[in-house]
């Protein structure tokens, strides 16, 4: 079954369409695409606007597995279906695996090389940059939250301060502050 999709924005022509932004997405990214996705999908293609990205993406973060993975579930379960689902599924893990293959083979033959450390080093500075910089990006889409941006802000920095200061376990902090917000939001809507 088809969920129907808002006619104010484009959508994915076809399930080739879908596999084929994916394999995009994911060769553009890889090591992390929330930047990436967030540009294409809501810049570049209008899929979907910001707050629905954000909206799409908190889901996608509580569930289990990679989050952009998950992301890529939904977005082809919006507009095709299951069929949607899993052209959106394999389009993100296709090459991706093709080249985790390969590069563990190629690690294999030079794992003891110094510079090789010192890239692998260099490249977790930058995925953690772009992920930041999504981050700030979509900031402005917290405006239209029923918590409001000071609240939103507020339990952000809680959850920085417990996960990386205090290191407690994602697995506590995660159920409790979301469970906080969804309590917070849910008296908000409240009729």
């Amino acid at each position: 079954m088809e969920a129907p999709a808002t006619s104010d924005h484009p959508r994915p022509q076809s399930l080739s369409d879908l596999f084929i932004s994916f394999s995009l997405l994911a060769l553009q990214g890889f090591g992390g695409v929330l930047a990436i996705v967030q540009h294409e999908i809501v810049e570049k293609k209008r899929w979907m606007t910001r707050e629905e990205f954000v909206e799409e993406w908190a889901v996608a973060q509580i569930m289990p597995g990679p989050n952009v993975v998950n992301l890529s579930l939904m977005i082809g379960g919006r507009y095709f279906g299951l069929r949607g689902a899993l052209a959106a599924l394999a389009g993100m893990l296709t090459a991706p695996l093709i080249i985790v293959l390969l590069l563990t083979f190629i690690y294999a033959q030079f794992a003891d090389h110094p510079a090789l450390a010192g890239a692998l080093r260099g490249m977790g500075a930058v995925a953690a940059g772009l992920i930041t910089a999504a981050g700030l990006k979509l900031l402005t889409a917290l405006r239209t939250s029923p918590l409001g941006m000071p609240l939103c802000i507020a339990l952000s920095v809680a959850c920085f301060i417990a996960v990386a200061l205090l290191h407690w376990p994602l697995t506590y902090v995660l159920p409790g502050l979301g469970g906080i917000a969804y309590v917070l939001a849910y008296r908000k809507l409240k009729p």
